[in-house]
């Protein structure tokens, strides 16, 4: 076996054509005995035929994550153009906004890496080994590029675990504030970067929460709030606005948010929102809008069976809480459950309810969130708008 070489069976071969850019352990022959995880190596068929270039983990069951076609060197130059061609695209989709993904990992041929930019703080997540071992070349592109105030750490995911890596976090570079604040749309957030969910705020949901108060109106109800995106949004036209979250913290944060924000129509609520949607519908209540963003329910395959059950129940619920011409904006993080599987669920829980519901938008993460072609896993998002006749 040549120094710096994996071997892929013509499965794996056949996967990379097609156009994946993971190839799984199982499919990995053998690799040199000098390489390390995160090591770049050169990939090549049983024939010895050279496929390309990947980033290499010794630990996760995805072994090889594609970086080039070529035999191109893989370098500081290689990375900042592909830093700058994510820059370029969130430049040009949000030119007049300084809060976005800068970088989307394998979608924007970084893999392992995702930046958020907060205004003048980036968040950032070293997701791979390989990423992780340049991690001050990722500090170095990015301070050239933005000149942050700070770079935030947010390397506390659990998938680190997967790679062999331990969870960490802390501030990198700069000095970090308690509380950053950042715009979407008319409503200004706060956010905790270091304490925060993810990076800090979910700006997967970004557009979804502006295009919400579009459909906030009357009495609304926002379940799963977290620090109350959705619910600021309907606040902006609905008369009324709940919102639902269990954890405390999250609770005073909507209620911060708001305040900032002179918002007096919006109610915090701090409940299980499965309990909350079972006994404000035993009591007879009606909204006009209704949100629904929870958590992710499966975080594995064999967990896809019981978050359909829970999805369906919490939008049967929802859909039976609606006054007809109410609007459902009901989202889902869980890319086990694609959107058809999504729409099944939706359907089902329509026929349950005894309502019929039209289907307004369907919508997905960001547009700084970009889907690569032939990688499903980064279109996890699904956000359905629909209308309860």
């Amino acid at each position: 076996m040549k120094a710096g070489t994996a071997c892929v069976t013509k499965k794996g071969v056949d996967r990379w054509k097609n156009g994946h850019p993971w190839i799984y352990a199982a499919d990995v022959e053998s690799v040199g005995p000098d390489v390390q995880g995160g090591d770049v190596v050169r990939v090549e068929d049983t024939r010895g035929w050279f496929m390309g270039q990947a980033l290499y983990s010794k630990a996760s069951k995805i072994s090889l994550r594609w970086l080039a076609w070529d035999d191109q060197p893989i370098d500081a130059d290689l990375f900042g153009r592909r830093l700058e061609a994510a820059i370029a695209l969130r430049k040009r989709e949000y030119p007049d906004d300084t809060c976005y993904r800068v970088v989307h990992g394998e979608a924007d041929q970084i893999p392992g890496l995702v930046v958020d930019r907060f205004g003048d703080y980036l968040s950032v997540q070293f997701l791979h080994a390989g990423t992780e071992r340049r991690k001050e070349l990722f500090v170095d592109l990015l301070t050239k590029h933005f000149n942050p105030k700070a770079i935030v750490n947010r390397s506390d995911a659990n998938v680190r675990h997967l790679e062999g890596l331990e969870p960490e976090k802390g501030v990198l570079t700069g000095e970090l504030p308690p509380v950053v604040t950042y715009r979407e749309g008319h409503v200004v957030m706060e956010v905790d970067l270091l304490h925060g969910q993810k990076t800090g705020a979910f700006l997967d949901q970004r557009d979804n929460h502006v295009r919400a108060a579009d459909y906030g109106t009357g009495e609304a109800l926002d379940c799963f709030s977290y620090a109350g995106a959705f619910a600021l949004q309907l606040a902006l036209k609905a008369t009324k606005v709940t919102a639902v979250e269990i954890s405390e913290s999250a609770c005073a944060q909507i209620t911060k948010n708001a305040e900032r924000n002179k918002f007096t129509n919006v109610e915090t609520v701090c409940a299980n929102a499965f309990d909350y949607l079972r006994d404000t519908l035993d009591e007879g209540k009606r909204f006009d809008t209704v949100v629904l963003d929870p958590p992710s329910f499966a975080k594995n395959k064999d967990a896809i069976a019981a978050a359909t059950r829970g999805y369906k129940e919490i939008n049967l619920r929802a859909m039976q809480l609606l006054n007809p011409g109410g609007t459902l904006i009901t989202a889902s993080c869980t890319h086990h459950i694609d959107e058809t599987k999504f729409e099944e669920m939706l359907d089902s829980a329509a026929a349950d309810s005894k309502r019929r519901v039209q289907i307004i938008e369907k919508r997905g993460a960001g547009r700084d969130h970009p889907v690569l072609l032939g990688l499903r896993e980064t279109r996890y998002l699904k956000c359905f708008v629909l209308r309860v006749l």
